[in-house]
C-alpha cells in the first residue's frame, strides 16, 4: 500500500490504518473494516434525486437530507398548521369572543361554536386527507416514485 500523505495528523484512524471514512481503492476491504449496510450517506455533496432511495432513507424532521423529504415535510407541516387552525381555532375563538361564538346561527339554530367543532373539524380532516393524498401523489410523480407493485399481505410471499 502506498503512503497517503493527504491525511492530517488529527484524523481519526480505524483499525485498518486508514482515516475514518476512507474507502479501499482496490474494490476490496482491508482487514477489520466494517461492512456497510447500503445506508444513505450523511455527509458530502447531496446525491442526485434519481440515485436516492427516498422511501428507505432516514428522515430528520428538522434537517431533511433530500429534496423529496424537504418537499414532503413542507406538505406535512402545512397540513398540520391547517389542522391546528381547524380544530383549535373555534375553541380558542369561543374563549376569546364568547358572545359571537355562542350565538345561535339563524338557519340551523345551532350555536356557532358547536357547529364549527361538531361539523367543521371532522369535515376539515376529510378535506385535509384528500388534499394530502393529491399532494403526495404529485410529489411522488415529480420524483419518479411509482407504487405499481402490489405488496404481499401474506407475510411476504408473492403468489
Amino acid at each position: 500500500m502506498t503512503d497517503n500523505t493527504s491525511r492530517e495528523e488529527g484524523d481519526a484512524v480505524t483499525d485498518s490504518g486508514r482515516a475514518a471514512g476512507e474507502a479501499a481503492t482496490d474494490g476490496g476491504s482491508a482487514t477489520g473494516d466494517a461492512a456497510t449496510d447500503g445506508g444513505v450517506a450523511t455527509s458530502g455533496a447531496a446525491q442526485a434525486h434519481s440515485n436516492t432511495d427516498y422511501l428507505g432513507a432516514e428522515v430528520n424532521i428538522l434537517n431533511p437530507s433530500t429534496p423529496y423529504m424537504r418537499d414532503h415535510l413542507r406538505i406535512v407541516w402545512t397540513g398540520f398548521a391547517i389542522w391546528v387552525l381547524a380544530v383549535w381555532g373555534p375553541v380558542t375563538l369561543t374563549n376569546l369572543a364568547p358572545g359571537v361564538m355562542t350565538q345561535t346561527m339563524p338557519i340551523l339554530q345551532f350555536p356557532l361554536h358547536y357547529f364549527l367543532v361538531a361539523f367543521g373539524a371532522p369535515t376539515s380532516a376529510l378535506v385535509l386527507a384528500f388534499w394530502y393524498s393529491r399532494k403526495r401523489d404529485a410529489l411522488d410523480e415529480k420524483y419518479g416514485i411509482e407504487h405499481d407493485d402490489v405488496a404481499a399481505t401474506d407475510g411476504g410471499v408473492d403468489e
